[in-house]
């Protein structure tokens, strides 16, 4: 990723468009993704709910990850985010993070894409940090979309 200002990217969430920087600090990187602790988030459609992860350049093989807005599709998903883990990503008890779901693709096993509600990516919307924390509630790792 550059150190060139970029435009914030805008997720819409049940409380309203949020502004999200255009590059996501991952310290320390996602569970097994190593290697990686920036991605650029890509909007992939004009309502602000679908999103492609991209790795910055790094010595690793490049990745690319999809996500989506969860409660455009589980409009009930009301995950409790440990309190830990908003404070590791600077969070305080007025800031909300946005969340994001990882979409697995369709393939032998699975129809149609699902959704990982069990851990979410948790994103610092002023910092750009974020994390994918496994919630102690009992949500799906591979919820159906559509």
């Amino acid at each position: 990723m550059t150190s060139v200002q970029q435009s914030p990217v805008v997720v819409t969430t049940p409380a309203g468009p949020r502004d999200v920087p255009p590059t996501l600090r991952v310290p320390g990187g996602f569970p097994g993704l190593p290697g990686h602790e920036e991605y650029g988030l890509v909007p992939l459609d004009e309502t602000g709910v679908l999103f492609a992860l991209r790795s910055a350049p790094s010595d690793a093989p490049p990745v690319r990850l999809f996500a989506v807005e969860p409660h455009a599709f589980f409009p009930d998903y009301a995950p409790e985010v440990p309190a830990d883990a908003l404070v590791a990503l600077g969070l305080t008890a007025p800031d909300a993070p946005v969340l994001l779901a990882v979409v697995h693709p369709a393939d032998d096993d699975r129809d149609r894409p699902t959704a990982n509600l069990l851990a979410p990516l948790v994103v610092h919307p002023g910092e750009g940090r974020a994390a994918q924390v496994v919630l102690d509630a009992d949500h799906p790792l591979r919820a159906p979309l559509g």
